[in-house]
């Protein structure tokens, strides 16, 4: 369950820093303090579903994009998705 706490706070503060966001700014499109916002980026908080959804929307990203363990290294780039691979003929 740490690693999930660890991943989603990774994730919520690489998200708001790209937004360019600071805490005290993302916390008002939540709609929560600051300090919540601080703790859900330091691990220390177990988020609602409500709170993911609210933390989603005010970043621009969907609520499993916060539970990806391994996003793109520049999260501005959207994500890739690979091609399926053909079987050879024969």
């Amino acid at each position: 369950m740490e690693d999930l706490q660890k991943t989603l706070a990774q994730n919520l503060r690489r998200y708001r820093l790209r937004a360019g966001l600071s805490q005290e700014q993302i916390a008002e499109r939540m709609d929560v303090d600051r300090a919540y916002v601080s703790g859900l980026e330091r691990g220390l908080r177990n988020p609602t579903l409500m709170t993911l959804w609210l933390a989603g929307r005010a970043l621009g990203v969907a609520v499993a994009d916060l539970f990806n363990e391994s996003p793109a290294e520049d999260a501005t780039e959207p994500r890739r998705v690979r091609a399926p691979r053909r079987k050879p003929p024969g």
